[in-house]
Parts: structure tokens; sequence; C-alpha cells
């Protein structure tokens, strides 16, 4: 298939290019490099079924017409940054729901195959009860949040209404190699011969979810014929964030709590499991293991 990845430059984008270009696809990405590198595809920089292109979501233009002749999307541009969004919610808006309604209409006027939305988790913010169903009541706390959830409504409306193929899955805390969120901090710190700082006691728990099984995921969903649905692609479990950096063998700091911050982020995949047949694979011990490889090597 022909692939067209927006924000293919990012911490998710550059492992998805790698899987797609690894399964034979043809892949196009569209990042405007305000976050992402194009050293992140560095290692696929010699693929000829790769093709990077500049482009920015937020506004119309000329890369509305690369969607020509493209099989699959997946939309994964986004500014991410909860603390960020408070400051800057027109940014915001402008990329994560702006943007998403513009490549929706790009992948609409040229009758795309398959598109895949990647949202967060964080739109569930204070949840009632875990694991968290999709159709849990949405309480984000972040306009981050708030907005990635507005994008996810286009995407199953546009389903709805215009017959598009979309899907929407929703992500939680994210780690591996190139993280730039909690484990890349985390890495940066102790490559520093920090401590890691975290929130409260540490207690608070998160569904820590590797890489290759979130692009697993996304690859799953892309290979379904399911329309209009949500799925939560998680590791099927929580984990405190203190047992995280007892697992990396680092020194602790710890620093008060911050508003809003959600005691337990944590997934149910069993819609996922059933419907595109797919499950994780990485545990967090063995994750860890892999990231303090990636450290001995002086890598992130």
């Amino acid at each position: 298939m022909k692939t067209l990845v927006t924000g293919g430059c990012g911490f998710i984008g550059s492992h998805l290019v790698e899987l797609l270009l690894n399964e034979g696809h043809e892949v196009l990405v569209l990042d405007n490099f305000a976050h992402g590198s194009g050293e992140s595809l560095a290692q696929c920089k010699h693929q000829e079924r790769l093709t990077v292109v500049k482009a920015d979501i937020s506004q119309p233009g000329e890369w509305e017409k690369l969607f020509l002749g493209v099989d699959w999307v997946v939309h994964l541009a986004a500014l991410i940054d909860i603390i960020e969004s408070t400051e800057l919610p027109r940014e915001y808006f402008n990329t994560n729901v702006q943007g998403t309604f513009n490549v929706l209409e790009a992948a609409r006027a040229h009758s795309i195959k398959r598109f895949v939305y990647v949202n967060s988790g964080a739109c569930y913010g204070l949840a009632e009860s875990y694991p968290t169903k999709e159709d849990a009541p949405k309480r984000p706390q972040y306009p981050y949040a708030l907005m990635k959830w507005v994008g996810e409504e286009f995407v199953i409306h546009w389903s709805l209404v215009y017959g598009l193929p979309a899907v929407s899955i929703r992500l939680f805390n994210l780690y591996g190699p190139r993280c730039s969120a909690l484990f890349g901090r985390f890495m940066q710190l102790m490559q520093a011969g920090k401590p890691l700082t975290l929130t409260g006691d540490g207690s608070q728990t998160r569904d820590f979810t590797y890489i290759t099984d979130v692009t697993s995921g996304i690859l799953a969903a892309l290979k379904s014929a399911k329309v209009g649905e949500v799925y939560n692609i998680g590791s099927g479990d929580t984990v405190p964030v203190r047992k995280v950096a007892e697992l990396l063998g680092a020194q602790i700091n710890f620093i008060p709590r911050r508003p809003g911050e959600m005691d337990v982020t944590f997934g149910d995949i069993s819609k996922a499991q059933r419907d595109l047949d797919w499950k994780p694979k990485v545990s967090i011990e063995e994750g860890v293991a892999r990231m303090l490889q990636l450290l001995a090597r002086g890598e992130s």
C-alpha cells in the first residue's frame, strides 16, 4: 500500500515508518519538523520507497495534493505538551483540531481506503473506573487532551456522514527509543547523572506501553475492515511510576503533584484484542531492560 503518515518524523511516526517499510509498503511522510527531525528516519534514508515532505497541516496548501493515489493515511501530527497547551491554546487548536479537519478533507477528496487517527488516553482525564473502556466519560484536564478528543470526534463524524473508512486509536504512556516524553526525560537525567524527578510519592500508576506494541496496534487498525470504531491500545497493565524508576536503578527526587494529574492511567484493551487480533508483547521489565541497553550504548 502507499501510506501517508502525518508527523512521521516524530517518536511514534518514525517507528511506524520503519515498520511500514519493513512490511513492503511505500511511505510518504508529511512533517513540519517543529518537533520531529529528519534524523529520526536516518536509518531509512536509503529506502527508495520513502518520501519525506515538509508541510504544515494547520494551513491548507499544496500538500493536500499529495493524497492523490494514497491508500492508507495515519494521522499522527499534533502538538503534544500538556503544560504548553495551557499556555498556547490557540496554537494547539490550529494544529490538533484545524489540522485534523484539513487532513480529513484531503483524505476525503482523494478517496483514501483507510484512515487511522491517533488519539490520547488523556481524553479520559480522571476516569471513574479502571481499566477504562472506550465508552467511559471523557473528562480532559488540559487543552491538549480536549483538542485531541475533539479531533477524534471529527474523524468518527466524517466516517459516519461521509463514509470515510476511518477508526481512531487511543494511546497511553508510550516509551521506547527516541522517546521525548516521561521515559525520554528519565533517560536524559540518568545520562547526566542526575536523580529522576517524580511528583507526589511516585505511587501513581501508568499504562506504560512499549513503542513496538503501539506500532503493531496501528498496523492492525490499518489492516482491519472496522469503520467508525475507537480502540484503546495499551500494555494491558498499570505500573507505579516509582517502580519504573527503581527498575532503572535511578536516584529519585520527589516534587509536589500537579493539579489535575491522574492517579491512574489504565486502558481496557479487550476490544482491540477482539476486533483487531492484536495484543501487546513487551512487559515493563523487558521494556526497561531495552532502555537500559540503549543507555549503556550512549543512546536514548
